[in-house]
């Protein structure tokens, strides 16, 4: 761990526990705005804004198809629906350890470049952080080359550990663009981008940096989808998101990131307004089934921005497609919005479950609602399960075409429980 002024340079693994940061010349509690750029991504779902949107709009699930698990166990044919990015859309890497999760983050990052350069040219590489999140860094290298050490004895020369480190994706970032800031890695599941941006958010408040590239991503490895699997939470079928009739999820690979600055570097006029987190500490992978926790973190959210409920023009729902958590997440808005049935859909039926990477790319789903003004729908079979309140899901791209979307809601709810609630909004 090295130190820089004081302040922490680098942080191996970072956890979700809320601290406070300050600094002499400026407390945590400044009242300042913490703008966005435009999102850099890449997931299965489509290549450009303008087709992700299109896609995310019309409920098309061509992006999901089967991909066959044969890593773990060869031959198998074991075969799972998946949101897989064809290989033709990722940057070739150079690194030393070019992994396919390297090149997923390094597509992504592509689209924040000119957001960096000018955070860079404004404020300095040493003000410019870095915080990233993701759950799988790499285990399909252990397999492929713990089998040669099982096979000959020893380990292939070019296999280094320091590949999976959980700090390698943020060393990554910060090399990648050459920045000398904080930076830090997050691991908290399927919430691991979000509490990246929320950290983010909290380093420029505290007058730690004046810019953070922030987001996540991960890779579907086999042992992903097994381990799922064995859980009994994949779902056989394309995943199908609060219905009566739901099985499980469907998992995809994808990246997403913005760049947070104090100033609007990028001229989105989109700022982070609020985050909200909180923790059920209540089981390994079961949520609080009343859906207090996810209550928690959208309130928490709601207060930092200093909104209502009724305020919220979009709620991006977690919604994976599990019996656990669609009832939870449909109990856990209700608590808060009661009778304002605010539109709300998830985009994994559409995307998969990105796991590290899903709060960010879901939150770039948000920034383009409100930039393109038209609602990401849900592809689901529409079959209500009277166990959970109704929602006003979107199923109709036009079903708010008379009201502007100024305010969204990004929802992320993880193992663990580690929940957590992101708000933007027009500046």
């Amino acid at each position: 761990m090295e130190k820089d002024k004081g302040f922490v340079k680098k942080c191996i693994f970072a956890i979700p526990i809320t601290f406070i940061l300050k600094n002499e010349n400026l407390g945590y509690n400044v009242i300042m705005e913490i703008y966005i750029s435009n999102p850099g991504f890449v997931c299965s779902c489509g290549k450009s804004p303008e087709e992700f949107m299109k896609n995310l709009t019309s409920g098309n699930q061509n992006g999901i198809s089967k991909a066959r698990c044969d890593l773990v166990c060869e031959n198998s044919d074991r075969e799972f629906f998946v949101g897989k990015i064809q290989d033709e859309m990722l940057n070739s890497v150079e690194d030393k350890f070019a992994t396919r999760f390297l090149q997923v983050l390094d597509t992504a990052l592509d689209g924040v470049r000119s957001a960096v350069e000018k955070a860079v040219a404004k404020y300095g590489a040493e003000r410019v952080a870095v915080c990233v999140g993701q759950c799988d860094n790499g285990s399909y290298l252990s397999f492929t080359n713990h089998k040669e050490f099982f096979t000959k004895g020893e380990f292939p020369a070019d296999y280094d550990l320091k590949a999976q480190g959980a700090d390698y994706p943020a060393t990554y970032i910060s090399k990648k663009f050459g920045l000398n800031g904080v930076s830090l890695s997050f691991a908290t599941a399927c919430s691991s981008s979000a509490s990246a941006i929320i950290k983010g958010k909290e380093l420029i408040k505290a007058g730690i940096a004046d810019a953070v590239v922030a987001g996540g991503g991960d890779v579907d490895s086999d042992t992903v989808l097994l381990g799922f699997d064995s859980l009994e939470a994949v779902s056989h079928e394309k995943a199908n998101p609060f219905s009566k009739n739901r099985s499980g999820i469907t998992l995809g690979e994808g990246a997403s990131f913005f760049v947070l600055s104090k100033d609007d570097i990028d001229g989105t006029g989109i700022v982070l307004a609020g985050t909200g987190e909180s923790s059920d500490a209540n089981h390994m992978t079961a949520p609080l089934a009343d859906g207090s926790g996810a209550k928690q973190a959208m309130e928490s959210a709601l207060k930092d921005a200093g909104l209502e409920p009724s305020e919220i023009d979009y709620v991006n729902l977690h919604g994976t497609g599990t019996h656990l958590n669609d009832s939870m997440e449909g109990k856990g808005v209700d608590l808060v919005f009661g009778d304002y049935k605010v539109p709300c859909s998830t985009i994994k039926s559409m995307t998969g479950h990105t796991l590290g990477g899903a709060a960010s790319l879901e939150l770039a789903a948000c920034f383009y609602a409100i930039k393109m003004q038209k609602l990401p729908v849900q592809a689901w079979d529409k079959v209500q399960d009277e166990e959970i309140p109704v929602l006003n899901i979107v199923s109709d791209s036009d079903c708010c075409k008379d009201k502007e979307i100024k305010i969204c809601m990004s929802n992320s709810f993880a193992f663990g429980g580690c929940n957590a609630s992101l708000i933007i909004k027009k500046a």
